[in-house]
């Protein structure tokens, strides 16, 4: 059987974790912003997400049980709860972290995942290691690192071209 192009080239729809309800998560969220399954204490969540808006970061953490079947269903959960509260999510399961911010940049939020992914369960730790890198500043000012590769390349040039410069006049005297 082939696939037709039309279906091909359709994107797939947002998926959320199955047995979530997203209206249930933001409103579970507006108290302390943290969302956990029923049983699970947030206590220390809380504390996390208290701390992260402290220093700037206007976190909301929610926890699903288990692992869904795609871990990019975490990231379509966070998506789908940022449109509604704004600032940042970040949506852990047993293994995995889907993020969502209207003021961190993709690429900064999956630099936190990586080191936040594969804690067995463990959300706390996993949501402060996140928090962690968040709040770590850039080490590299890559204006100035460009400037002055780019500074070194001319010099480079410049000596050159003087070199070459000369070894021609000595050749005609």
């Amino acid at each position: 059987m082939t696939a037709s192009h039309t279906s091909v080239l359709i994107p797939m729809a947002v998926e959320l974790p199955p047995n979530v309800d997203l209206g249930t998560i933001v409103a579970d969220l507006a108290d302390d912003h943290v969302s956990v399954p029923a049983g699970k204490d947030d206590t220390r969540l809380a504390d996390i997400a208290a701390d992260a808006r402290a220093h700037g970061i206007q976190l909301n953490i929610v926890v699903v049980p288990g692992n869904p079947g795609r871990d990019s269903d975490l990231r379509d959960l966070a998506t789908a709860v940022g449109k509604e509260t704004h600032g940042t999510v970040v949506v852990l399961s047993d293994d995995w972290v889907g993020t969502y911010s209207d003021a961190i940049n993709r690429s900064r939020l999956e630099w936190a995942e990586d080191t936040a992914k594969y804690r067995g369960g463990h959300s706390a730790d996993a949501a402060q290691i996140l928090v962690a890198r968040l709040e770590t500043p850039d080490h590299a000012a890559w204006t100035a690192v460009t400037g002055v590769l780019l500074a070194g390349a001319v010099v480079t040039i410049g000596g050159l071209y003087l070199v070459k410069a000369r070894r021609a006049a000595r050749e005609r005297s």
